[in-house]
């Protein structure tokens, strides 16, 4: 050991500062692999003291397979067969924490006897930067968004798979291309506008524009672009992300359409729908469902409470067993009850509900539908009376024929008595209506002469009846010249004095109409339940698709400055700032979704805030101009913010201006609302003739508080939409009085 030690002495102190100054750790080792001396950067490194290093062989410091290969190659450099290596492997520190070294090992002959140099460099940052490279190609590779860059001119620097798919060029094909490739000719000018607007230092966040793929296909994507700078802070390029939306705005498009059809065919069947929120036990009624219990648009008091109070109270009960099986199962409910109108008037009301779940499996909404059934109601109450007084005269009618024929004649119900060859002795008034229509000359017929198509099947019923038997049908079907019918009857004979059968009573009750109403009810909840899961769809793939892949993107420009902090200070304020923007986003698509602030500021505050983030996000300027002395009814003021919603959306993608004018105003017991812009205008006859429902959805929308809606525009003229409700004196003494 002596002996080694004196071959290492240094002959001059300049070898002693390089030993123990160098930043590199060394190790000077025997041809065990043995440390024999140890420089304070490996010390440093590794955490272990220089006895602790001599003590051990130099691949007890690493993983077995690491010093594996470093073993095997520190055996051929000791054969002889190379004087050295080099390897990147990993080291153990004395706290058990891993960290890359790069190893450079040479054979030392000068002495008496052979030596090896070990030089390590800490190279732990390095593979880091390197893993969360790899991490971050990989990310963009594996998006099903189209990813690239583009240089400050506007040419494709990058392309990755998603962009292929999405587009149809490959990333050879796209590569060194004008991004214009991708632009409809007729929007050169806005793709010139989003140059304009990076150069500037700006950003494009969720900009829906339309794309053009390889074939020639035109689709909606949702762009999204921020610069690329450099170490110094210079912008270099360009990044974007573009989504494809087409499946999204297919999506919004159908549910649009399903509102459409739905609130149509409420109101040609007369059936009003409820929506009941059972954790805030907020009840939502459409006019439609008001007005069959009786009370004006808005009377309703929203609540499950007030919903009982309208029920007559020996129904209750049965109501509140409703309510309770509702929360037990997952099928539809069906069932019917009295209400009394504020008139004092009793009226039944037929409903059928579904209650849905929410991510946990609770209930959490319940859909429905009513109808108006006291029409039937009345039918059956009648057909009921005339059966009770058969039962209770039939011994008087057996022998009293002419009695019967009276009684045929003026019973409130549909009943034709017919003798024992099935020729008409008497008919109801309403028996003629129903099934008779212009027919003068009944009596003494045949009944098959004026059915010529009675079905077998009846015949045989009457056959029996004419045998003594009585015959009952709750719901009897047949398909008619004019379409489908549903009736429900009863077959009796009627006895002579004698007591022998003189022929048969039959009592129809033609219940097509119900049914037809009991079906569109049916379908009505159908079609509930299919709108809020696509909403629930639209609100999930909103989420996934753009707040999601936001997130993402933040949490990788977080960790890049993780890799690299000299950068916190000049990229802290982009990453606030786009922080604040999701933030913003995300509140955003609250208030599309759920106007609370109509609720909390008040109908024209509300509107007016809301243009104040829609004119922040659109870059647009938006000049809101309010003239209300009231408070407006939530109902009404809803509707108006719909239709500002719906026209604001329309100038933002259609115009190709950024200036709307706004006003809300008061004026001979009416609401007024117009948005104007001095855009490029449309066709409004080939608008209403398209499949757009955006005119549709505003129309159909004041139709709900009795409003009126009026386009004026013309190419280059610009496009104004005025919308107007009426107050009723009842609202604005109502809002005297507030």
């Amino acid at each position: 050991m002596e002996d080694v030690t004196h071959a290492l002495t240094p002959d001059t102190q300049l070898f002693h500062d390089i030993f123990n100054t160098s930043p590199i750790g060394v190790a000077v080792e025997n041809f065990d692999g043995q440390p024999l001396f140890v420089n304070p950067a490996l010390c440093s490194m590794l955490g272990f003291s220089p006895d602790e290093f001599c003590g051990k062989q130099c691949v007890e410091f690493s993983p077995p397979e690491d010093a594996e290969k470093d073993w095997e190659l520190f055996q051929q450099l000791r054969a002889g067969s190379i004087d050295h290596y080099q390897l990147e492997k990993r080291y153990f520190r004395r706290d058990g924490s891993l960290v890359w070294g790069s190893l450079s090992v040479s054979l030392l002959k000068g002495g008496p006897s052979p030596l090896i140099l070990a030089m390590v460099e800490d190279i732990t940052d390095k593979k880091r930067a390197e893993e969360a490279r790899s991490r971050h190609a990989a990310i963009v590779e594996s998006s099903e968004d189209a990813i690239g860059s583009v240089t400050l001119d506007g040419v494709i620097a990058s392309w990755n798979r998603g962009a292929h798919r999405i587009f149809g060029y490959t990333e050879d094909e796209a590569v060194g291309e004008s991004v214009n490739i991708l632009v409809p000719p007729e929007r050169l000018d806005e793709e010139k506008t989003i140059l304009e607007t990076l150069k500037a230092g700006g950003r494009i966040d969720q900009f829906e524009t339309v794309r053009v793929t390889k074939t020639g296909k035109r689709i909606d994507v949702s762009l999204s672009v921020s610069p690329i700078k450099d170490s110094t802070g210079k912008t270099v390029g360009f990044s974007g992300i573009s989504r494809d939306i087409s499946a999204r705005k297919r999506a919004e498009e159908a549910v649009c359409a399903s509102e459409g059809r739905l609130r149509l065919a409420q109101q040609a069947a007369h059936i009003g729908t409820f929506e009941w929120n059972i954790r805030t036990n907020l009840n939502t009624w459409t006019p439609e469902l008001e007005a069959i219990y009786g009370l004006p648009p808005g009377g309703f008091g929203g609540t499950l409470a007030a919903f009982e109070s309208l029920v007559y109270c020996e129904d209750r009960p049965k109501l509140r067993e409703f309510v309770e099986s509702t929360l037990k199962t997952e099928g539809p409910i069906t069932g019917e009850w009295r209400v009394i109108w504020p008139d004092g008037s009793l009226h039944w009301v037929a409903g059928r509900w579904q209650v849905l779940n929410d991510e946990s499996g609770k209930p959490s909404w319940v859909v429905g539908a009513n109808i108006d059934v006291t029409e039937r109601k009345r039918a059956e109450e009648a057909l009921l009376e005339v059966n009770r007084t058969l039962e209770a005269q039939a011994a008087v009618l057996q022998s009293r024929e002419e009695l019967l024929r009276v009684f045929v004649k003026n019973v409130p119900a549909a009943v034709a008595m017919l003798d024992l060859d099935m020729r008409y002795l008497q008919v109801s008034d309403r028996w003629c209506s129903d099934y008779l229509p212009g027919r003068a000359q009944i009596l003494g017929r045949s009944h098959y002469e004026i059915f010529p198509d009675m079905p077998e099947r009846w015949k045989e019923v009457h056959r029996r009846a004419l045998q003594g038997e009585t015959l009952r049908a709750d719901e009897d079907h047949w398909d008619g010249q004019d379409g489908p019918h549903w009736a429900r009857w009863e077959v009796r004979p009627w006895k002579t004095a004698e007591g022998v059968v003189g022929g048969i009573l039959i009592l129809a009750e033609d219940i097509t109409r119900r049914k037809h109403m009991e079906e569109a009810l049916s379908s009505m909840s159908r079609k509930l339940i299919q709108s809020q899961e696509q909403e629930r769809t639209r609100i999930g793939r909103e989420l996934h698709d753009d707040i999601n892949q936001r997130l993402a993107m933040l949490a990788i420009e977080l960790e890049r400055l993780q890799i690299e902090p000299s950068e916190i200070r000049s990229r802290l304020q982009q990453l606030r700032e786009e922080t604040i923007a999701l933030s913003s986003d995300v509140q955003a698509l609250s208030h599309e979704l759920h106007s609370s602030k109509l609720e909390y500021l008040g109908v024209v505050s509300g509107m007016k805030s809301w243009c104040r983030e829609f004119s922040e996000r659109q870059k647009m300027e938006i000049d809101f101009k309010s003239d209300v002395s009231s408070p407006l009814p939530f109902e009404i003021g809803l509707s108006l913010f719909r239709v500002l919603q719906e026209g604001l959306h329309n100038a933002a993608k259609h115009s190709g201006t950024k200036r709307v004018e706004v006003e809300v105003a008061e004026d001979s017991n009416e609401a007024h609302l117009i948005v104007r812009d001095s855009g490029s205008g449309f066709d409004l006859e080939a608008a209403k003739r398209g499949s757009g429902l955006g005119l549709t959805s505003m129309q159909e929308r004041l139709k709900l508080v009795h409003g009126q809606l009026s386009i004026e525009s013309k190419a280059q003229e610009g496009t104004t939409i005025h919308a107007r409700v009426p107050l009723s004196p009842t609202v604005k003494s109502a809002l005297a009085g507030a």
